[in-house]
C-alpha cells in the first residue's frame, strides 16, 4: 500500500504543530535578548530585524495555535525566518560567528517542511549564507583559513545530510505504522479504515471527473458451516484464498477490503452500476468455480453481493454501505449466491470491465 502524500501530511502535522510552537517561543526569546544585545553594541539595524521577527512570531504563535491551515503558517514563518537571518549575517558589523545560526536551516526546514521541500528550502538558503560569507570576508585572510572553512563546510554538509536522512527515515516509519494499522492481519487486505479514506479520495476524485463510482458489499454463504465442517483453520485458509482471487481479479485503481468476519468490500473506481454488476457477476462465478480443498476434501463457496452507487444511493460511505448492505440481506433472502444491484442507470458506464 502507498501512502498518499495528503495522508502523511496528516500525520506529521501534529509533530510540525509541536516543533513550530517551540520554535516560535525561541525566536520571541532569542529575538528579544539578542536585540537588546545588538543596541548595546550599536548594531541597531540588526537590532530592529530581531525585535521584528520577535513581534512577529508572536503573532504567529496566536494563530498557529488555533488554525487548521498549519502549512500555510509553517511557510508564513520559515521564509521571514530565514531571511531575517540573511539580512543579520549580511550586517556589516556582525561577527563571523553569526554564521553559526545558518546550521539550524537544514534541521527547521526538515522538520516542519519535510525531506523534499526541507531539502529544496535548505539548499537554496545555505546557497545564500554562502554567497553572503564569500562576499563579506573573501579578502579576510584569517577568516578564510582553509582548516576554518572546510570545517564549516563539512559540519553545515553533514547537519544537511543527516537532516535529511533522519527525515526519511521518519517517513517510511509512519508509512509501515500506518500499513500495519489499516491492514487486516489475516487476508492483507486494506481494513475497514483504510476503505474509508480511499473512499473519501475517489469520492473527491469522480467528482472533479464526473465519472461514477460503485460500491460492493459480499458476505461468503454459510461460512459458518466451514469453520465448524472443516475447523477455523481451513476457514482462514478459505479467506486467504478468497482475498487472493480479489486481487488477482480486479484492477489496480480498484480497492478490495475486508470489512469484518467473511465479509469484503470493493470500491469499483469510475464505474456505474451496469459495469459493476458485470463485475459483481464475474467474481460470484469464479468463485463458484474455484477448487479449493481442506484434507483432500473439497470446499465449495458461494457468495451474495450487494450494489450501491455513489450519487444513486448517497454521497456517503455510510449511505452506500447500508444501501449494499440491504441489498445484500435480499441477496441472502432470496436463496444466496447472487447479486442484488442497485437501479441501473443510464449515465456513463465508466471504464471497461475491472476484470483482468
Amino acid at each position: 500500500m502507498d501512502a498518499h502524500p495528503d495522508t502523511l501530511t496528516q500525520l506529521a502535522r501534529p509533530h510540525r504543530k509541536a516543533v513550530l510552537i517551540a520554535l516560535l517561543w525561541l525566536t520571541i526569546v532569542a529575538g528579544i535578548f539578542f536585540g537588546i544585545l545588538n543596541v548595546t553594541r550599536g548594531t541597531l539595524t540588526l537590532a530592529f530585524v530581531e525585535w521584528a521577527m520577535s513581534l512577529y512570531s508572536i503573532v504567529l504563535l496566536v494563530s498557529v495555535r488555533k488554525t487548521h491551515l498549519l502549512e500555510r503558517w509553517i511557510l508564513a514563518y520559515i521564509f521571514p525566518f530565514f531571511t531575517a537571518m540573511m539580512i543579520a549575517v549580511a550586517t556589516p558589523k556582525a561577527s563571523v560567528t553569526i554564521f553559526g545560526w545558518v546550521l539550524l536551516i537544514p534541521l527547521v526546514s526538515h522538520l516542519l517542511l519535510g525531506r523534499r521541500l526541507g531539502l529544496g528550502v535548505s539548499l537554496f538558503f545555505i546557497g545564500v549564507a554562502l554567497v553572503i560569507f564569500l562576499t563579506r570576508f573573501h579578502a579576510n585572510a584569517a577568516v578564510m583559513d582553509a582548516r576554518s572553512v572546510a570545517n564549516m563546510v563539512t559540519l553545515t554538509a553533514c547537519i544537511t545530510v543527516f537532516s535529511h536522512v533522519y527525515e526519511v527515515s521518519r517517513e517510511r516509519s509512519e508509512i509501515q505504522l500506518l500499513k500495519m494499522a489499516q491492514t487486516d492481519f489475516l487476508t492483507g487486505l486494506p481494513n475497514r479504515s483504510r476503505v474509508k479514506v480511499f473512499f473519501e479520495r475517489e469520492k473527491s476524485r469522480a467528482a472533479r471527473e464526473q465519472q461514477p463510482l460503485s460500491l460492493l458489499i459480499i458476505d461468503l454463504d454459510h461460512f459458518k458451516l466451514v469453520n465448524d465442517r472443516f475447523g477455523h483453520e481451513a476457514g482462514d485458509r478459505a479467506l486467504v484464498f478468497f482475498a487472493d482471487l480479489l486481487r488477482t481479479r480486479l484492477r489496480a485503481t480498484d480497492l478490495a477490503g475486508r470489512l469484518g468476519g467473511e465479509e469484503f468490500g470493493v470500491i469499483l473506481v469510475n464505474t456505474a452500476t451496469s459495469t459493476a454488476i458485470q463485475v459483481a457477476e464475474d467474481l460470484r462465478l469464479a468463485l463458484s468455480e474455484a477448487k479449493l480443498q481442506s484434507d483432500g476434501q473439497p470446499i465449495s463457496l458461494t457468495m451474495s453481493i450487494g450494489v450501491a452507487e455513489l450519487g444513486v444511493d448517497g454521497n456517503s460511505l455510510q449511505d452506500l454501505l447500508a444501501a449494499a448492505d440491504e441489498r445484500l440481506y435480499q441477496a441472502k433472502d432470496q436463496g444466496r449466491n447472487q447479486v442484488v444491484p442497485a437501479p441501473v442507470t443510464h449515465g456513463p458506464a465508466g471504464a471497461p470491465s475491472p476484470l483482468a
